[in-house]
Order: C-alpha cells, then sequence, then structure tokens
C-alpha cells in the first residue's frame, strides 16, 4: 500500500462503467478506507477517461433503476467501513424533471476533500502524472476542495482475482436504462438518529426522486417515547443539523424542509403540493395511512415509493439485521460518550468510577461485575445505613432534627418512622439529605484513600444518588445503567412503609433516566438477559482498562 498519510476527506471519482463498478465496490471501497478516515464523497461519472489531450468535464447521469441499485449497493457494501462517513453525491445525477444546474459552477462541500481518488485504469502504468494532474484538475471544477489536494489511482490495487473479474453480468434487456420515475415535491419521515447508511440509501433515493422540494419529518417528543434506549437519542436540533448538511452537500439544487413530527402523519396528510412519498418496506403500512387520510382530507393519493432496507452486516444477536439506528445506539453502551473529567483535585490513584442509576436499574449487579473484574467497591447506600447508628457521625443531628419520635425504645433510629416523615415531604427530605450528603462524602474520600494505600487500581463509587448529592465531584467518570421506565420497581420503597402512592410519587421525582444519561460518560443497561448485562460489563471495562493505559 501507499506509504501515504490518512486523510481527514476524500472524494472518490468513480469512471468504470456501471455494469463493472458493481462488482468491483468491495475491494475498491477496502482501498479507500485505507486512506480516508472519515468523510468519502463518491461522484459517479462512468466512462470518464482522464487521458487524452483535453480536460475532463462532468456530464449528466440519468438518474435510471441501474444508478440507483449501484447507490444502494454503495451504501450497503460501506457499512463494513464503520469509521467511514460515506455520500454519494447526486449533482451530476439526473432526473427527468430536473433542469440541470449550471455546469462549471464549483459546489461548495461541507467537509473540503484533501485526496482525490479514482478507480480510473491507466492502461500503461508509467504515464500517471498527466492522469493525476487531470483528477486533481476535474475534482477541483466540480468542488471545493483543500488547497495542495493530493490525488491517487488506486488501480491496480483493486484487480479483482480472475473468479469474478470482467464478466459483468449480462443485462436483461430493457431493465438497466428505465428511467426512475420524478415528482416535484416528495415527502419522508423518521426519527434520523445518528445519521447511517440506511437513513443515506432512504435519503439519496427521496433526493433522486424529487425534482423541487423535499420535506422531511424528524419524529420529536412523544414519537421516541417507545424508542429503544431513547435516552441515547440526539437531542432534535443535532439531529436535523446532522440530516440539513447531508443534503446539501448530496444535492444543493433541491429546496429542503425540514420539520418535527409530534404525531405519525405530520405535514403529509394536509400539504397539497405533495405528489410522492418514500417507505421502507417497514413503514410503507404508514405510507397506505398517509393516504387514507389524504383521502379524508380530500386531497390526491401520493404515490407510494417503497425501498429495500440495507441489511447490517455487523448486527449483534440482539440487534435488528437491518441497519437501524437501535443498533447503533446499542452499540454506545459501555463506550465512553464524553471526555472524562480532568479535575486536578483528584487522585490519580485510584481511578474512581462512579456508578449510579434509577430505582430498579439493576445498579447492584452491575457492580457485582465490576468487582469480579477487579475493582474495589464503595457502597454509599451502606454507607447511608450504617452512619445513623447510635455515636455514629450524624446521629445526633437527625434526632435534633426529626424528634425523638423516630427512636426505636433501644433508642436507634427507626427507618420506617423516619422514611414516612420525609418521603412525604420534600423540604423534610432535603433537610435529612444535607445532613447526611456532606459525612457520606467526607467518608468516602478517607476510604479512597484506604484504597489508595492498599494499592487498587479502580475504584467503584456505587450511589443511586450519586448526581443528586453532588458526588460526582469525586469521580473521574460516571457510568449510569439505565432500563425502560415501565419496568422500574417502586418496590424498595415499601421497606420504609411508604404507601404505594408515595412510592410512585417519588419515583417520579427521581432524576429522569435521561437526565443521568446527559451527565454520564458511560451508558449500561440489564434490559437483556444476564449474559448480554456481563458482555456489556467487560466491554465497558475492558475500554477503560485501554484508555488508562493510553493517559
Amino acid at each position: 500500500m501507499h506509504s501515504m498519510s490518512v486523510f481527514r476527506s476524500g472524494l472518490l471519482v468513480l469512471t468504470s462503467p456501471l455494469s463493472a463498478l458493481s462488482l468491483r465496490l468491495v475491494p475498491i471501497l477496502t482501498s479507500a478506507a485505507r486512506l480516508v478516515q472519515d468523510t468519502l464523497y463518491i461522484h459517479l461519472q462512468p466512462g470518464l477517461s482522464l487521458t487524452g489531450s483535453t480536460q475532463p468535464r462532468s456530464t449528466y447521469v440519468p438518474a435510471t433503476s441501474e444508478v440507483y441499485t449501484l447507490i444502494s449497493k454503495l451504501y450497503t457494501d460501506a457499512s463494513i467501513h464503520q469509521h467511514l462517513d460515506v455520500r454519494v453525491l447526486l449533482t451530476n445525477i439526473l432526473n427527468q424533471g430536473s433542469t440541470p444546474p449550471v455546469l462549471g459552477s464549483v459546489q461548495n462541500l461541507s467537509q473540503p476533500p484533501e485526496v482525490v481518488l479514482t478507480d480510473f485504469e491507466t492502461g500503461d502504468g508509467g504515464q500517471s502524472n498527466p492522469v493525476k494532474q487531470r483528477l486533481e484538475r476535474y475534482a477541483t471544477s466540480c468542488y471545493s476542495c483543500r488547497p495542495n489536494l493530493i490525488s491517487v489511482l488506486l488501480y491496480p490495487e483493486y484487480e479483482l482475482d480472475g473468479s469474478d473479474g470482467e464478466q459483468s453480468p449480462q443485462r436483461e434487456v430493457g431493465v438497466a436504462e428505465e428511467a426512475l420515475q420524478s415528482y416535484s415535491d416528495v415527502v419522508i419521515g423518521g426519527t434520523f438518529d445518528r445519521l447511517h447508511n440506511g437513513h443515506k440509501l432512504l435519503l439519496s433515493v427521496s433526493c433522486m426522486l424529487a425534482e423541487n422540494r423535499l420535506l422531511v419529518g424528524v419524529s420529536d417528543k412523544d414519537l421516541l417515547e417507545n424508542k429503544l434506549l431513547k435516552e441515547l437519542i440526539l437531542p432534535y436540533d443535532q439531529r436535523v443539523a446532522q440530516l440539513s448538511e447531508f443534503l446539501v452537500d448530496i444535492k444543493p439544487s433541491l429546496r429542503y424542509e425540514i420539520v418535527p413530527l409530534f404525531d405519525f402523519f405530520g405535514p403529509s396528510i394536509t400539504d397539497s403540493d405533495l405528489k410522492c412519498i418514500v417507505v421502507s418496506e417497514e413503514t410503507l403500512k404508514g405510507g397506505l395511512a398517509v393516504n387514507r387520510k389524504r383521502v379524508e382530507n380530500g386531497l390526491a393519493e401520493l404515490a407510494v415509493h417503497t425501498i429495500q432496507l440495507a441489511v447490517d452486516p455487523l448486527h449483534a444477536k440482539n440487534e435488528e439485521e437491518k441497519v437501524s439506528s437501535s443498533s447503533l445506539r446499542s452499540r454506545l453502551l459501555g463506550t465512553l460518550l464524553r471526555p472524562p473529567r480532568k479535575d486536578p483535585s483528584l487522585p490519580s490513584h485510584p481511578y474512581i468510577i462512579g456508578l449510579t442509576g434509577g430505582s430498579g436499574s439493576g445498579k447492584t449487579s452491575i457492580a457485582q461485575h465490576l468487582v469480579r473484574l477487579g475493582a474495589c467497591h464503595l457502597d454509599m447506600d451502606r454507607l447511608g445505613h450504617d452512619i445513623y447508628v447510635p455515636g455514629g457521625p450524624v446521629y445526633e443531628q437527625v434526632v435534633q432534627a426529626f424528634g425523638a419520635e423516630i427512636l426505636n425504645e433501644d433508642g436507634t433510629i427507626n427507618r420506617k418512622n423516619l422514611g414516612g416523615k420525609v418521603f412525604s415531604d420534600e423540604e423534610q427530605l432535603k433537610r435529612l439529605n444535607n445532613i447526611m450528603w456532606p459525612v457520606m462524602a467526607q467518608m468516602a474520600k478517607e476510604k479512597i484513600e484506604e484504597a489508595a494505600a492498599q494499592g487498587k487500581a479502580i475504584c467503584v463509587l456505587d450511589g443511586a444518588v450519586l448526581l443528586e448529592a453532588g458526588w460526582s465531584d469525586l469521580v473521574h467518570e460516571v457510568w449510569t445503567t439505565i432500563i425502560p421506565e415501565d419496568e422500574v420497581s417502586s418496590l424498595p420503597l415499601f421497606a420504609y412503609g411508604v404507601s404505594e402512592e408515595a412510592a410512585r410519587s417519588r419515583l417520579q421525582n427521581q432524576m429522569s433516566s435521561s437526565e443521568r444519561v446527559k451527565r454520564s460518560h458511560v451508558v449500561l443497561t440489564t434490559m437483556w438477559e444476564p449474559e448480554i448485562t456481563r458482555e456489556l460489563v467487560e466491554k465497558a471495562w475492558d475500554l477503560l482498562q485501554k484508555r488508562l493505559k493510553d493517559k
């Protein structure tokens, strides 16, 4: 391989005839993925020649079902290169109804390429310099590129072994060149969380079908409630920003309208200019429901264009087969979501993980796994029980604050009586916490010093109220465990003799999982079988070891 540095962004100009290209995509993408680490733009120009005396010009490629199939294959094949953000440019791919943009104007890309790559075959091998110069000029005549653009000829690196070599598949007569039907105004909808190749395919097809305007509904609020790991869905504004950057990159000539969806239909059932709705196989029912509503509203039905879902070659056993946002969110579990705190007042040893989670979230079982892997465990909830004892550090203050009626005959604090007082009254609860929390923080610091003296490398500070109590100041990273809210049990509170109603309202006052996730570095869940929980904790632990080694 070229002993070449890796580039942040690149432009891949594909010149092979479409029928030959589909066989070569996998090796070409693999070669490109070695050189480009973030954004790879792909420009389809079958038949482009980079030899000869004249400088090549960009020409239009008609939007046919063959181009459509190739783009679909491109996004599917690109899924193996997880680091690559692939964007197939559609500027020169025209449907029948569009007016061609003026050629010769340079299109601005959001990540201007630093390198231009091509599959072009230079028959003689020795004459690559003029070809490279033409390629660089061609790239800069079409798109905004970084100064000092570098060019790389990927051929013959991706040559295929003879077996599936040059026999291009026999075309079915008449199928390949069939032009795609296009429409003035097209609508699509989705959550569009963490734009993946399945989304990109849906968006690209919609852009190819649209002549004028693409209306995109983006699910928000109630529509997110039943999504898997909804706490990890990016905020609406971030999803829209990613979406619009992608759309303007691939086809700047369209008018884009991006609106929030609070129900399944949004403007698709009231906008009379719309002509076509693009759905995937699994949302086809929704497309048909839109048409029923349109008829009720006295509007014409939309043409329904169905695309096949991109299959995800990397899906795990608890994930869907298709490329999906919920699988991507599952893969974020156990990984570092934001950089750890750099606080000079924290000890460098041991490294302290704060573990938290709502009632019934499975925090205890995760703590047990971490101890098994070698962490020392500091159970704050247990510490809270221990400091109530007569002669303990808060005994006097608690009795003074809440009166002798909370005592048993032997002078010990009756936790049920105390619970009855504080859980039904926010002010009283706050009062108790203000007594307890600072003392517990101080004790935790002492325990961490003991662990340091014993040479412990990693300490887990495990507390349900870690974030509320401000104990996150004591830790390097916060790890949160979440489960779907309908699985949360209020049982732990019955131990305090709290009525079910009080227990429910107490749960409602807990910090929400979404709030916890916003303030966490690593997120875990116990919603699947114990085996998967164990694998998740091991994944998080291995990634932590790697972080500590690289520090």
